[in-house]
């Protein structure tokens, strides 16, 4: 059974910095989740990013939607990564503030 989550982090980045933290980290945002990561795939649409990540053998995909003052994100966790939902929700609002922190 699939499980959908998502994911606000609000930023003061503005829209262009945001995402172009989000196209420099999101390979690093990936590693949160448990398991070997087999590939993943992303693609961005103008301010979207459309992704695909295996991880523990099932394909999970989301979209990340930057806008000028917050990012939202909406993945789709199957199997038993969705058993895991509130874990991952967690460390992946943690990996999106750390990169979306002002610096």
């Amino acid at each position: 059974m699939s499980k959908p989550v998502a994911l606000t982090l609000p930023h003061q980045l503005g829209r262009a910095e945001a995402r172009r933290r989000l196209q420099g980290g999101f390979a690093k945002m990936v590693q949160v989740l448990p398991g070997a990561i087999g590939s993943y795939s992303e693609r961005w649409e103008g301010d979207r990013l459309v992704f695909g990540v295996v991880a523990m053998g099932q394909t999970l995909s989301g979209v990340i939607e930057v806008l000028d003052t917050v990012v939202t994100m909406e993945i789709v966790l199957p199997g038993v990564l969705g058993l895991l939902a509130s874990s991952l929700k967690g460390r992946l609002q943690k990996a999106g503030t750390l990169l979306l922190t002002r610096k």
